[in-house]
């Protein structure tokens, strides 16, 4: 299990990837691309995977109370501005945001902000 600011992730079995995440497939993204798993909305510094020779997929949350999923075919790293650099073994990855209590709001949780 790594940790790195506000984003916790999680190694696990393919079996676990929800099918509904599967069949939404991975986020597209360009050549050397890095995969962007939280930005922060006041430093626009971001927390983010960078996959071994590029080969590596990122699939999104469904939703802001699920989690996102990385496969990582070949290990990777997490990499952020203000952060030490977390070196990634291969598989899949759970990605999980860290949420607040927020008792005033119609939902009672939120993604922390950055």
């Amino acid at each position: 299990m790594y940790r790195q600011g506000d984003v916790l992730i999680v190694p696990v079995t393919e079996n676990a990837v929800p099918e509904d995440v599967r069949a939404a497939g991975p986020k597209p993204r360009r050549p050397r691309e890095s995969m962007i798993l939280a930005l922060g909305e006041s430093t626009g510094h971001a927390h983010a995977l960078v996959a071994t020779r590029d080969e590596g997929d990122f699939y999104p949350a469904p939703s802001e109370s699920e989690a996102a999923f990385a496969f990582l075919p070949l290990g990777g790293k997490v990499v952020h501005e203000e952060h030490g650099t977390i070196p990634l073994p291969p598989g899949w990855f759970k990605v999980v945001r860290q949420r607040e209590y927020e008792p005033r709001a119609l939902r009672s949780f939120r993604v922390v902000a950055d």
